[in-house]
């Protein structure tokens, strides 16, 4: 009985589904239920602090490891390498030059998943609106120069990080690339801060996106009805679960990336925008430039969506999501 209580305890300890759990309702679900967006605007600077401080430790970490590290001649190293209290520096291989050589076009069976990534990344379309109506003095100049310096600041942001993560493990960096520095150390300080912070950041981030998604919800279903707090709080807590069973049970992020990027990131960005320019601006020939880009842009959409689709469904055929990839 006492060895069974052990076990128990120490799966309840080391289990993340039950902090996944207590922190949606006890950070998120409170943070959803503010009726406004703009008083989320503080905890969204302080998650962007998280992600720059994230970002300064990965090139931090680039100055700090050699190449090639031990884990990258044998898959036996990477579970017990502790690169801050052992001495990894690596015996000559033939491979070294080679492993240590950036690819600048490397085409597999992830190369499916790289621009539906990129694509869910810088999905910001939801927000625009819920963001402009709380700017003072808004008009859509000011709400252009919003959106052009959220994103160039995450463009710069996610191709450092990137890069970064790419020029220290190269061949070997994982989907998650935090997860990839667990083979190099055991137990780092530093590195520990940087996954709370990005847990933060990650935390933070929800209850913005969780703010559109709510009100379309609303606005389909119970439109022209009064405002219900009951209704506010069933709704956020339905998405939160719906979002729980998803990290519980899907196992890698990069499967969840790819297919909502390839699908509906792909309908945000190009087919639906371009549908729409061409169905309601009436004031332009068809065969006017902007009519045509706009065609090209929706044809270009539609082809990916669906090649990307196919490469990604194809690829878990191939290889079923939860199992590792060989390099």
């Amino acid at each position: 009985g006492e060895e069974l209580c052990s076990s128990v305890c120490r799966e309840w300890y080391l289990n993340g589904n039950y902090l996944v759990v207590f922190v949606s309702i006890g950070i998120i679900l409170p943070l959803s239920l503010l009726k406004n967006l703009g008083y989320l605007g503080y905890t969204s600077g302080f998650s962007l602090s998280c992600m720059v401080f994230f970002l300064a430790v990965i090139i931090y970490k680039k100055t700090q490891l050699p190449c090639p590290l031990p884990f990258m001649y044998s898959s036996n190293l990477s579970t017990n390498m502790d690169f801050s209290q052992a001495d990894v520096s690596p015996v000559p291989h033939p491979d070294d030059e080679e492993m240590c050589r950036p690819k600048y076009f490397v085409f597999n069976s992830q190369t499916a998943y790289t621009v539906p990534i990129l694509a869910f990344a810088f999905v910001c379309h939801p927000e625009v609106l819920p963001i402009y109506s709380e700017l003072k003095d808004r008009s859509r100049k000011k709400m252009q120069r919003v959106s052009n310096l959220s994103i160039l600041a995450m463009l710069i942001m996610y191709m450092l990080s990137a890069l970064f993560g790419y020029l220290t493990f190269y061949d070997f960096v994982e989907a998650e690339l935090l997860h990839t520095f667990t083979k190099v150390y055991k137990f780092d300080t530093m590195l520990l801060l940087v996954r709370l912070a990005v847990l933060t950041a990650v935390t933070l981030t929800v209850p913005i996106v969780l703010f559109p998604i709510r009100s379309s919800i609303t606005t389909l279903l119970f439109k022209g009805r009064d405002f219900s707090w009951t209704r506010h709080l069933v709704i956020a807590a339905l998405i939160l679960a719906f979002n729980n069973m998803l990290v519980i049970f899907v196992p890698t992020i990069r499967d969840i990336f790819g297919f909502i990027g390839a699908s509906a990131a792909t309908m945000l960005i190009f087919i639906l925008p371009a549908a729409f320019y061409l169905r309601l601006v009436k004031s332009l020939p068809y065969n006017s430039w902007q009519k045509v880009s706009a065609a090209v842009f929706l044809a270009v959409g539609v082809v990916f969506m669906i090649g990307s689709l196919f490469l990604i469904v194809l690829d878990w055929i191939h290889h079923p999501p939860g199992t590792s990839h060989a390099h």
